[in-house]
């Protein structure tokens, strides 16, 4: 409960400064807002079902409702990885290309490339939901608080080889194709940052990219434990603690990382206050 609050009033607070706070009004700061929304959408369709299951001990979920929110959170937790993929374009053009910044990381180009992000998880996520909500199932006991397709396939009565296969390749065909974006990304900026001759400004640059970088790091090393395995060594009490870091710690974290790093959040929080 109290994740989940601080999970919503500090992604609330980043998007309302966006939103109020001309100062914040760049492509970075858009992406951002577009992350907190996502990040509060993430921890709202897991963490509120799961907190009503414990205080009521009423433990059961619909068949609908369950497969609805598997395709919300494939949806979104896919969502927040493009958008981080999308945030370290928009750093490199800083730190790479700035003279063509505004030009690379315009309006049209952000709202393209969130648009065309959520068109393709949108599609991702329909094809987990369409591939298990139609295998028999013999055991309706999940062993995770929420609907993850891991949890569900162990359910089958059938054999889910194939299933198995399409998570093990499409999911990290995803993933991988975000998170090496990222590191190109990442590799231009350090060698950019290197070729700077002053150790101050290979600092200042490089301090600009902390806060991306931080939410990466946090975000990929857990997502790799979770999906990057083979379904044998599948264990319920690992894989709650660690879908717990990742659909609550993370976005808990992520407006705090921001908002405790970077100065112009804090001055246009400064601001709000005053």
């Amino acid at each position: 409960m109290v994740a989940y609050t601080l999970c919503v009033l500090g992604n609330c607070l980043i998007f309302m400064l966006i939103l109020t706070q001309s100062q914040l009004r760049t492509p970075m700061y858009f992406l951002l807002g577009n992350l907190s929304v996502v990040d509060i959408c993430m921890t709202s369709i897991t963490i509120p079902r799961a907190l009503c299951s414990l205080l009521t001990q009423n433990k059961t979920i619909s068949f609908h409702g369950c497969f609805l929110q598997l395709f919300l959170f494939h949806a979104v937790g896919n969502m927040d990885s493009f958008l981080l993929a999308i945030m370290a374009l928009d750093r490199y053009a800083a730190v790479c290309q700035p003279l063509h910044y505004t030009t690379i990381m315009s309006n049209r180009t952000c709202i393209s490339l969130v648009t065309s992000s959520w068109a393709v998880v949108t599609l991702h996520s329909t094809l987990f939901t369409a591939m298990t909500s139609t295998l028999p199932y013999c055991n309706w006991v999940i062993h995770h608080y929420f609907c993850d397709v891991p949890a569900m396939l162990l359910l089958s009565c059938k054999d889910t080889y194939a299933q198995q296969m399409t998570v093990f390749i499409e999911a990290r065909l995803t993933i991988l194709v975000t998170m090496l974006f990222i590191l190109g990304s990442y590799i231009l900026i350090i060698r950019a940052v290197l070729a700077l001759q002053s150790s101050q400004g290979r600092w200042r640059t490089f301090s600009t990219c902390s806060s991306h970088l931080t939410m990466v790091i946090l975000l990929y090393s857990t997502i790799i434990f979770m999906y990057f395995r083979p379904g044998s060594i599948y264990s319920p009490v690992y894989d709650r603690a660690i879908s717990a870091v990742y659909s609550i710690v993370n976005p808990t974290l992520n407006p705090y990382i921001y908002s405790l790093r970077n100065k112009e959040v804090k001055n246009a929080v400064r601001k709000l206050l005053k």
